[in-house]
């Protein structure tokens, strides 16, 4: 760039040749001399580059602009404005604004502030649509960025803008949060921000125990937050743009929180209808643009609301979003820009919950959405079809397959539907291959939850082979990491005992793969890992477990069976459980771990505080139950492990507490003489009362330290029983 003396005019078709221009964007990038200056002019513009007859206002609105226009879509641009400091710049220059100031300035330093600010949110992510990739160092530094634009301070400059007068400027600030806004920290920061006359209010009006909400009716944390409060107030303007705007802030800040949601749902003093409601009249906008805001607005705030009462979903409510969503997927005019939104709405409304699933099956819902991606995917392969695609098609596809596994993932009707009725699994398979990682990422998640229905596997993934393409995709050394994984949660299905994929897989490099991934930095992959050989090892014969152990190593095992990680520790105990699924497995454990440490991982598992650590302990412990005499001599010689099993009795869900009855009860069967150690250890003691109990919560002890929580232990209650009736009817030489 040659630009050197900053005017309007200057400014102006340096703006315009930026516009759509990648190339120009990146060579205005390496100007950093000129990246400086523009951003030295949003704060005060020098006299030194300006025509004395040209307005400073106009520069700084013009440099606004400039900045704006090259923050998104360029990662070297993005880089250079991070390095010049110009998020700063655009809040020094709004918290140095005076009352005479043109209203045109205003906006427009909100407006880049906005635009550099959603530019960095989406670097650092989640992405709010689709999967996104960037370099470390960029990521990094967005960060931080992102970071400062949440401290305090920061807060106190833009968020008032929302009680600005000007429309333009409460737009950009409203479009700022939706943007931005997406972890929890910065969702809260938001909520809990108060200007500072309501902030001394707050203190002062209540006394030092009161929580601040409960002071009066009207406190701003009642409806939310004096952030929310102003949004909902937007809502009901008739503004169009407005509105859009506060529906997606609200949409952000509503997202997985269930103290906003419940505000949202409820009736506000000043308000005659639950914001909630006023949310669901705007789904029916003339606006398919707040039509479709409302709508992720709403599924949002109905699935934050119902997050700790499952089931309670408001299906009426549901039905409203339902209703837009088909007709924008049915509509031939519809543009793919709202199509692509129309499906992450749908993703968020149904994202692992059974029943919103099934009910966007049989309203037609996912019917449209596979047609949809069948339609704007072409089955043959050519180099020039993936040239020529524009991203927008290709953004489309990436959320039609998101959606649509995540509406497969739970029901097998479904699954069977979409593969055999829809025929998807072509479309799925054209996509693996695709270069564009978002897509992938996509096919991989489609596949995993069509390899959960074992009639799929055996037909529809083997004589399409697409469960070896993917597995080609698994092996891939130097594919995307989340592609990886999404790949990985596929295999875990694809080497379940019931898969004829499972000898292929193993015969082709999958545990050496698995090793590989289980020495990452990633705990997700290193669980996925762990997984993989445990799915492997279920029901498998001698020779399997052999060579798996034999990448795995039994040291490492036991290590894993200690990790401070419980989700490890879990993956660990399931494959101790699995391997010693017969008495030859038993026998290959016993050989393989000395008893003391093998009794001390034992009673670690049954010592955890994860509930499916304990459980797969005690399934472990019933298989060792199943063992020799000698490997039952063993339970029993280790003091600390009877002990542990009756703690973990008492304290346990049932479906722990049921293998470990059954564990007692083969101990018992074996040999009648440990009666007297069961009732040293309080064990028969706690079996009595297990089936004495008629509802509620048992207290174990006098003091009450063991408690029973007791739903509807009738398994466990019944398997009790015949622990006891085995020790009270029988005799001792009829055991010997």
């Amino acid at each position: 760039m040659t630009v050197r003396t900053i005017t309007t005019s200057t400014l102006k078709t340096l703006k315009n040749s930026v516009i759509g221009n990648p190339a120009a964007k990146l060579a205005l990038a390496q100007d950093t001399a000129l990246i400086h200056l523009l951003v030295n002019c949003i704060k005060h513009p020098s006299t030194t580059y300006v025509d004395t007859q040209e307005s400073h206002d106009d520069i700084r609105i013009e440099s606004a602009h400039v900045i704006a226009s090259i923050s998104y879509g360029s990662e070297p641009a993005l880089v250079s404005l991070i390095h010049a400091n110009a998020l700063h710049a655009f809040l020094f220059a709004l918290s140095n604004m005076k009352p005479h100031d043109p209203v045109q300035l205003k906006s427009a330093l909100a407006r880049g502030l906005r635009v550099l600010s959603t530019a960095i949110a989406e670097v650092v992510g989640p992405s709010q649509l689709g999967l996104r990739t960037w370099s470390p160092d960029l990521r990094s530094e967005a960060k931080v960025a992102l970071s400062y634009l949440f401290e305090f301070d920061c807060l106190n400059i833009f968020l008032p803008l929302l009680a600005d007068p000007s429309s333009q400027i409460n737009i950009a600030i409203a479009q700022l949060i939706s943007t931005t806004v997406r972890t929890d920290a910065h969702r809260n920061a938001v909520i809990e921000w108060l200007p500072p006359a309501e902030r001394s209010k707050e203190i002062k009006g209540r006394r030092g125990w009161e929580k601040k909400e409960m002071v009066n009716s009207s406190s701003p944390a009642r409806q939310g937050g004096w952030v929310v409060r102003l949004l909902v107030n937007f809502l009901q303007k008739k503004d169009i743009k407005l509105q859009e705007a506060a529906l997606s802030a609200i949409s952000s800040l509503a997202m997985e929180n269930t103290v906003v949601a419940s505000t949202l749902a409820r009736v506000w003093p000043d308000i005659v209808d639950p914001p909630l409601n006023i949310v669901l009249n705007l789904t029916k906008s003339r606006s398919t643009d707040v039509q479709l805001t409302a709508s992720l607005c709403a599924a949002h705030v109905l699935r934050a609301n119902a997050s700790h009462h499952p089931g309670s979903i408001d299906y009426s409510a549901a039905l409203n979003v339902i209703h837009v969503i088909n007709r924008v997927l049915s509509s031939s005019s519809e543009t793919t820009q709202n199509k692509i939104k129309t499906c992450y709405t749908l993703y968020h409304l149904v994202k692992d919950d059974r029943d919103l699933c099934r009910e966007v099956y049989e309203r037609g819902t996912l019917e449209k959405v596979v047609l949809l991606a069948k339609h704007i995917t072409p089955l043959e392969r050519t180099s020039e079809w993936e040239e020529d695609e524009p991203e927008s098609v290709l953004a489309l596809r990436e959320a039609t397959l998101t959606v649509i596994a995540a509406i497969s993932l739970f029901d097998n009707n479904i699954r069977r539907e979409v593969a055999d009725d829809l025929h998807i699994v072509p479309t799925i398979q054209v996509s693996l291959s695709h270069k564009n990682i978002g897509i992938r990422h996509a096919a991989c998640t489609c596949l995993r939850a069509l390899s959960r229905a074992v009639s799929i596997i055996r037909t529809n993934i083997v004589d399409s082979k697409i469960g070896m393409e993917l597995f080609a995709i698994f092996k891939k050394e130097d594919e995307d990491p989340r592609v990886t994984y999404a790949a990985l949660n596929t295999v875990c299905n694809l080497v379940n005992d019931f898969s004829p994929l499972r000898p292929k897989l193993l015969d082709q490099g999958l545990l050496p793969r698995l090793m590989q991934l289980l020495a990452s930095d990633d705990i997700n992959m290193r669980v996925g890992a762990l997984w993989a050989m445990r799915n492997a090892l279920r029901k498998s014969d001698p020779s399997t477990r052999q060579t798996v152990m034999t990448h795995l190593c039994w040291p490492r095992l036991v290590m894993l069976c200690n990790d401070s990680n419980t989700e490890i520790q879990e993956q660990a105990m399931s494959i101790l459980r699995n391997l010693a699924e017969d008495e030859e497995g038993v026998d290959y454990v016993f050989e393989s771990i000395d008893k003391e440490t093998l009794a001390n991982c034992i009673t670690s598992g049954l010592e955890s505080s994860n509930e499916d650590v304990t459980h797969h302990t005690a399934c472990f412990l019933a298989n060792i139950a199943n063992g020799s005499r000698e490997q039952q001599d063993f339970i029993f010689a280790h003091a600390h492990i009877i002990h542990a099993m009756h703690d973990c009795m008492t304290d346990a869900k049932s479906d722990t507490r049921c293998p470990l009855i059954s564990c007692i009860f083969s101990l018992v069967q074996s040999n009648i003489r440990r009666k007297h150690e069961l009732n040293e250890a309080g064990i028969t003691s706690t079996l009595r009362h297990m089936c004495d109990w008629t509802g509620g919560v048992i207290s174990m002890s006098p003091g009450g330290h063991h408690r029973i929580h007791v739903d509807d232990d009738k398994e466990a209650a019944k398997l009790a029983r015949s622990v006891l009736d085995l020790l009270e009817h029988s005799n001792i030489g009829d055991l010997l």
